[in-house]
């Protein structure tokens, strides 16, 4: 567990409001498909045989090389580049604070259109570094042990908005390769995985999620397979074979409890495809995808899913699945209804899972000073507070 006491550093980025690209009348080309990119460039006057390989090249300097000035694209002409600054722009979230915990953890928090804000969380470890990143501003889930969903849906993030947060992320990180050195030249990549397990549920945000990390996998670009992309659901069972079809990514789903009483309280979205349907959907994922496994996220709540009866039920539903189940020990936050599991009770129940020939790996908490560990993030201009009665009495606890 992060020392709570430990020294936290924060650097506090204060950029001037610019008017939105809308505003200025031009499109922003971040978050665009390929597709999109080639019609729009065909808009704005780019002949129309031409246009795929303007996409190609403008690709390669934004999602490659990280550039955010037409006028550095040297391999434009300069009347095609005063084209392009005149019709596009290239246009991040922008960063309005930065904290680093002291296990090396940063937290950003980000403004987007409409100066609603998001977190993203860079997790750095020995043999990769992870970004989890949001999708929605706030959530419609109201899971009752997670600070996020103490916030209400303000709305769903553009595909920009999204791998956005990736590009911001490896700004900070200083990643962006030189001119005439390639990727992986400098060693390991500091940014290496995606998980969409920031704020909101990415499948009820599925055409931006999906675009944006098609963006992310592009081969020319930023170049991340989809075995370093996990989406995190609660349960949209509609969208999960829609997921492995057009994205195919990694797929961890937000399990918490092995009763349908249970899960109604804790995930309030079981109410509408129960555990049963959820288990049936994720059946047929990994083959659909092409995926190893699929990824349960258990949260371990004390005297509520921790019981080695929960342990047992939870090996035969998932009976057939190729899956390895993560334990998470609750990450707690003001106002929460629930305690952490006793350390000594997540490694009897993890004992259970394992022995029964699952991977059960107990989730080390990071970045709990800064309020970046999972299931805490919540904008900081969200005010609204619930009180720990409020949140239990819609729980049903």
């Amino acid at each position: 567990m992060t020392d709570a006491t430990a020294p936290i550093t924060q650097d506090v980025v204060t950029i001037p409001r610019k008017e939105s690209a809308s505003a200025e009348g031009r499109t922003n080309v971040v978050g665009l498909t390929r597709e999109a990119m080639r019609l729009a460039l065909i808009e704005a006057g780019t002949p129309e045989k031409q246009a795929k390989m303007r996409v190609n090249q403008i690709w390669q300097w934004v999602y490659f090389w990280g550039v955010r000035d037409f006028g550095e694209m040297t391999n434009l002409s300069k009347d095609y580049r005063a084209l392009l600054a005149e019709k596009f722009t290239i246009a991040l979230p922008e960063v309005v604070s930065r904290h680093v915990s002291a296990d090396g953890t940063r937290k950003y928090l980000v403004r987007i259109a409409g100066g609603h804000e998001v977190e993203t969380v860079y997790i750095p470890e020995e043999d990769r570094g992870t970004l989890c990143i949001s999708s929605q501003v706030g959530c419609t889930l109201t899971c009752s042990f997670c600070h996020t969903g103490t916030q209400k849906l303000v709305r769903n993030l553009t595909a920009g908005e999204i791998v956005g947060q990736v590009m911001l992320a490896r700004d900070d990180l200083g990643e962006w390769p030189e001119h005439g050195v390639g990727m992986g030249e400098a060693g390991p990549r500091l940014l290496s995985n995606i998980v969409l397990m920031g704020m909101g549920e990415p499948l009820y945000n599925f055409e931006a999620v999906r675009d944006a990390m098609k963006i992310a996998m592009d081969a020319e670009g930023i170049a991340l397979s989809r075995r370093r992309i996990t989406l995190s659901t609660s349960g949209v069972v509609p969208e999960i074979a829609r997921t492995a079809e057009e994205i195919g990514c990694m797929l961890a789903v937000s399990f918490h409890a092995t009763t349908d009483e249970v899960r109604n309280r804790l995930v309030p979205i079981n109410k509408r495809w129960n555990i049963a349907e959820l288990l049936d959907a994720l059946r047929a994922y990994p083959k659909a995808s092409n995926s190893e496994r699929i990824t349960f996220e258990y949260v371990m709540l004390k005297g509520v899913n921790d019981s080695d009866e929960d342990a047992r039920r939870l090996v035969k539903l998932i009976a057939g699945i190729p899956a390895k189940i993560n334990l998470i020990p609750f990450n707690e936050w003001p106002g929460a209804p629930y305690e952490r599991s006793d350390w000594s009770r997540i490694e009897a129940f993890s004992d259970i899972v394992y022995k029964a020939g699952y991977a059960s790996p107990i989730r080390t908490p990071r970045g709990e000073d800064i309020m970046a560990a999972c299931g805490q993030l919540k904008s900081a201009t969200e005010r609204e507070r619930k009180s720990r009665a409020q949140i239990a009495a819609e729980s049903g606890l």
